[in-house]
């Protein structure tokens, strides 16, 4: 993968930046750092600021494993145009019939991992993740839960940082999302950024010249062609983005948290 930020390839980034684009984020590990207790993630205080105004002069979205509801308290006041929880299950396919099934998969994983200090399940309602990164013996946290997941036929597999995610194989994931809000916004490109397995369906969703897909980190393979060093790049990415469009756009990017978009 290409160092977006570096000078030879920081061209692509403006030649996206004048052009009509949605501008897409992950939130863990892309705006905020990955943190060892998943309910204390938070942006940094310069990050969400950097944030603040690229939505003022992008239409943006947040895309997220997190529910929605978990989302939207973490984004706070940002005025991003759009938030999609659960892999974008939510809002447009929030089916009683995936929240059975979740249901179902949490009675069995309870049971499955009940010995497993540190082994927590998080339940979002239209998808859950396993939590390991606080497990007492890691190691032998994860072969467990691999052998539990393995044994549910019915779910698709996301594989996160020291997390495993399971939504219904047939519910739609971010590259479903991120095209559905460019399509609203009649947005002709766009930029998506994240950092693991579960951004993989985004970074695939369009062509590469309609498409710039950056991954956090330098992980190998990725369908993203470019990539930041880590996580405290996104600061950089966020001011290059503000260099490019130093003028706010006429175009309204106020939160529109409720859109059927």
């Amino acid at each position: 993968m290409l160092r977006i930020l570096a000078n030879r390839h920081i061209a692509t980034l403006r030649e996206f930046a004048s052009s009509n684009v949605l501008v897409a984020f992950d939130f863990d590990g892309t705006l905020a750092p990955i943190v060892r207790d998943p309910a204390r993630a938070a942006m940094r205080p310069t990050t969400r600021r950097l944030l603040t105004e690229v939505a003022r002069r992008y239409p943006c979205v947040v895309i997220s494993g997190r529910a929605r509801r978990d989302l939207i308290k973490r984004v706070g006041s940002v005025p991003v145009f759009h938030l999609a929880g659960n892999y974008g299950l939510e809002p447009w396919n929030e089916d009683p019939v995936h929240a059975a099934r979740v249901q179902r998969w949490i009675l069995r994983l309870r049971k499955s991992l009940a010995g497993h200090t540190g082994v927590t399940i998080e339940d979002k309602t239209y998808s859950l993740t396993i939590h390991f990164r606080r497990a007492q013996h890691p190691r032998v946290a994860q072969k467990a839960i691999n052998a539990a997941v393995g044994a549910i036929r019915d779910a698709r597999r996301l594989e996160g940082s020291s997390a495993i995610s399971l939504l219904p194989r047939n519910a739609p994931a971010k590259g479903e999302a991120l095209e559905r809000v460019r399509l609203a916004l009649s947005c002709g490109t766009a930029i998506y950024v994240g950092d693991d397995e579960t951004d993989e369906d985004a970074f695939a969703s369009g062509a590469p010249e309609a498409l710039l897909a950056i991954r956090v980190g330098a992980q190998r393979p990725s369908r993203a062609r470019y990539r930041l060093r880590n996580q405290d790049e996104i600061d950089a990415l966020l001011r290059a983005l503000l260099r490019f469009r130093p003028v706010r756009s006429g175009r309204s990017s106020s939160a529109n948290r409720t859109s059927s978009a």
